[in-house]
């Protein structure tokens, strides 16, 4: 049997997801997105001279706060009670990687939350550092794995190119 999309009702209107009948369980998620940017940039933050501060510190907050307000940005996400929210941000040799992860026990889960945060996060990282180069590019935005719920456990396949 081919899956449905689950936002749309049977006579094609969109709905938010009634999720009343599902059991809260433990759920996980994990997101990662990439800012690509030129190697003089990454050596400005090695150095940590960007205008604006550390961007790296300042995008793991904006991630976090950006998975807390997921519902008041993707209009039919539910507002979930998220009782942990974690975002980092490595400098690589030719940007920086960002991973994100959300938990919280309920009856939907966090895949929305952990990917808000992980494209937030790349997109401060723009902010702060467009000063130094505008041609960055945000890259790789995807979900790499959840755990709970109905579906169970999703591993993304294939490994990331190299930074």
């Amino acid at each position: 049997m081919m899956p449905k999309l689950s936002h749309y009702d049977t006579k094609g209107r969109v709905r938010m997801v009634d999720v009343t009948a599902k059991a809260a369980t433990s759920r996980r998620a994990v997101a990662h997105a990439f800012v690509r940017m030129k190697s003089a940039t990454v050596a400005s933050l090695r150095r940590l001279k960007s205008p604006k501060g550390n961007p790296l510190e300042i995008a793991r907050i904006a991630g976090i706060t950006a998975a807390k307000r997921t519902s008041e940005l993707i209009p039919l996400c539910h507002p979930i009670a998220l009782t942990h929210v974690d975002v980092s941000a490595k400098l690589c040799q030719n940007g920086i990687e960002i991973t994100s992860e959300a938990t919280a026990t309920g009856p939907t889960g966090v895949e929305m939350e952990a990917l808000v945060a992980a494209a937030v996060a790349a997109l401060t990282i723009y902010d702060m550092c467009k000063a130094l180069e505008r041609g960055m590019e945000v890259t790789e935005l995807y979900l790499e794995k959840k755990s709970g719920g109905r579906s169970g456990t999703y591993v993304r396949a294939g490994k990331r190119g190299q930074k």
